[in-house]
């Protein structure tokens, strides 16, 4: 088995199964819809009909749990296994939202997201920030009353920012970038109108 940054081993966690719908990106960026059915914080089954080479480095974006990087180590029929390369405090994270996730289906608690996700068209806007500077940035992950955004910089906590044609503030950093909340939730076809 792979450890991962910390030295951890990966047989120290145990899998468990969830049902986190999601994407995963290979080194050429190409992108390809997934499932994963199984993970714990060092190690994940991914369900795709499309997968990866055993030894390739891959970014996985999934409901829940965000981005995860690491090696595919084995192929199955219909999907394939990784070991996920992870920082102790995020393996850390990581198992917490696992638990979570866990406890939600079996104590039957709320969805923890508020507003369906929507899939923009083309992910790549501009965001403004409050003095006026521009970036570009990639949504990851989108709804009607928010969104996270990859992007190189890192505006405060609480700044005033607009997405598109979206004003918002930023909630919360993200590992390689950060999520804002908009300031009005829209309708679902607006939404889509304005995220073509």
């Amino acid at each position: 088995m792979m450890q991962g940054q910390e030295g951890v081993e990966a047989s120290e966690f145990n899998a468990v199964p969830v049902d986190l719908l999601g994407r995963f990106m290979r080194p050429d960026h190409t992108e390809f819809p997934c499932r994963i059915d199984s993970m714990s914080p060092a190690e994940a089954s991914i369900l795709t009909t499309s997968p990866p080479a055993v030894e390739e480095r891959i970014i996985v974006y999934a409901d829940h749990v965000g981005r995860l990087e690491g090696v595919v180590t084995e192929l199955f029929t219909g999907g394939f296994s990784m070991s996920t390369a992870a920082t102790e405090r995020k393996r850390e994270r990581l198992a917490a939202k696992l638990t979570w996730l866990c406890n939600r289906d079996l104590l039957n608690l709320p969805e923890d997201r508020r507003h369906a996700r929507l899939q923009p068209e083309n992910p790549f806007r501009d965001i403004i920030l409050a003095d006026g500077r521009r970036y570009k940035v990639k949504i990851i992950d989108l709804s009607l009353s928010g969104a996270a955004v990859q992007c190189s910089v890192r505006p405060a906590l609480g700044s005033q920012i607009t997405l598109g044609a979206m004003p918002g503030r930023v909630v919360r950093n993200l590992e390689d970038g950060f999520a804002l909340e908009f300031s009005n939730i829209l309708a679902e076809d607006s939404m889509r109108r304005l995220f073509r």
